[in-house]
């Protein structure tokens, strides 16, 4: 009997994610340089929409616009969703208005309302106008909402039905009116003649019940309901705490208007973390396609303010000049002192506005934090003084030195601790963004307390 000699065959490396990224993105140029619109298609089309879109927005901008052009109205719908807001304005700048009008017909309307939040005021008109007046009304309505508001994140598609209905009417229901139907919900809302909320239904709960029974019997209290004016970042936070899939958002008479589900709001947690991070270092906008002059613009304001600060702190340095006169190793050792106190006080700010954003510092939390950060600013205060007046003391042989800068070092990493959780809790309640405001406020605070410290006790114990 023959046997087969074995045959071993080398395993092929598995790319990683960022060469199957770059071989994605070549295989899209190659197709863009082509100029058939049926290739570029037949690429992006290899590719879940989110994906298809995190390869279109590694692309410069003039293939982006490019292939927009090519594509036109053959540009697929799902891809131009998943795009992030400038890509997607970008892309639809180059797309027919009729081919925006068509999609609008396919899309939910806080989709919908995304893709007209890219068009000009005179697109937008255009484009509404050539709808049917149903269609037209229902996504006016939504654009009348401010942007940032449960108004526009929500979708006026949704499942109702009253409480007498059974389980198979409203499956029934439901199958005879597919097209009228969200691409996605998580539950049937059931309703009061008027249009009032009265619970929920879970679309887990309807495939386990027998279709003769009441929808009453099965529903279950609605947990929120979400006013059509709530900024997204309440809904946001409502969702997290009461682990929601969707809630239902209500008009002023208190009847059902739309829903929000979850998909929408992972979106808004991302956008406003994006945000409070960029708001921390003073920054607006990092949007990939911001000029020279746009990133100038949004950065130098707050550049403007650090100017006026630094002087200030610089103030307090020239009130001592003498006593720096005198003693050179002052000179030497401030930047230390401002420096480890600035870190520090960031490191609580950072915690401090995160746990504002996350409604955790209210009533008797408030306190115990304050307790907590300023008994760890005051160990770490002396932890560091200690090593630092030991570094002071090998360098320049003086024993009053280093006290000094021991108990200017306590001093400022205490301020640094406390500062920087009663700055943003300050500002909160006085109505201005915690991360906006709070880094200008507690650097320049560290930087005066930690420089009057130190100099001061240098001029009162060392001359």
């Amino acid at each position: 009997m023959a046997v087969e000699p074995e045959h071993e065959y080398a395993a092929e490396p598995e790319l990683t994610e960022d060469e199957a990224m770059a071989e994605r993105v070549a295989e899209l140029e190659t197709a863009i340089e082509t100029t058939r619109p049926a290739e570029i298609l037949e690429v992006l089309e290899q590719y879940h929409p989110a994906d298809a879109a995190d390869i279109l927005e590694v692309l410069p901008r003039g293939a982006i616009s490019e292939t927009a052009e090519l594509l036109g109205d053959q540009f697929p719908t799902p891809v131009l969703i998943e795009l992030r807001d400038e890509y997607r304005e970008l892309v639809v700048d180059h797309l027919p208005d009729a081919h925006l009008a068509e999609t609008l017909n396919q899309l939910d309307s806080d989709d919908a309302a995304l893709i007209l939040d890219d068009l000009t005021e005179e697109r937008q008109a255009s484009i509404l106008d050539s709808l049917k007046a149903g269609e037209r009304e229902e996504l006016e309505r939504v654009m009348a909402f401010d942007e940032e508001t449960a108004g526009r994140l929500m979708q006026r598609d949704f499942l109702a039905a009253p409480e007498f209905w059974t389980v198979g009417q409203a499956v029934d229901h439901a199958r005879n009116h597919a097209d009228d139907l969200p691409d996605v919900f998580f539950e049937i809302y059931i309703i009061d003649p008027t249009f009032r909320v009265l619970g929920a239904v879970p679309l887990h709960t309807i495939m386990r019940s027998q279709r003769s029974i009441p929808l009453g019997e099965i529903m279950r209290p609605i947990t929120v309901e979400i006013t059509a004016e709530m900024d997204q970042e309440e809904v946001a936070y409502l969702f997290q705490k009461y682990d929601l899939t969707s809630a239902p958002v209500v008009d002023e008479s208190n009847r059902l208007t739309g829903m929000v589900t979850i998909d929408d709001v992972v979106d808004v947690i991302q956008e406003e973390n994006r945000e409070d991070l960029l708001a921390l270092s003073g920054v607006s906008s990092a949007d990939a396609f911001d000029t020279v002059i746009s990133t100038f613009r949004s950065r130098a304001p707050w550049l403007a303010v650090n100017v006026i600060t630094a002087f200030c702190a610089s103030l307090v340095i020239s009130v001592f000049a003498d006593t720096i006169d005198q003693i050179v190793a002052l000179a030497v050792l401030m930047p230390v002192v401002v420096a480890l106190g600035g870190n520090a006080g960031s490191q609580t700010l950072a915690v401090s506005v995160r746990a504002l954003a996350e409604r955790e510092l209210s009533g008797a939390t408030t306190r115990r934090a304050i307790f907590r950060e300023g008994v760890a600013a005051l160990m770490n205060g002396v932890v560091f003084s200690v090593a630092v007046s030991a570094i002071a003391w090998i360098w320049f042989q003086d024993e009053k030195l280093s006290a000094v800068i021991a108990l200017a070092m306590l001093a400022t990493f205490i301020w640094a601790g406390l500062s920087g959780i009663i700055i943003p809790l300050t500002l909160k309640r006085l109505g201005a963004d915690p991360a906006v405001a709070s880094s200008v406020f507690l650097l320049t605070t560290v930087d005066i307390i930690g420089f009057l410290s130190f100099l001061g006790l240098a001029t009162a114990i060392l001359l």
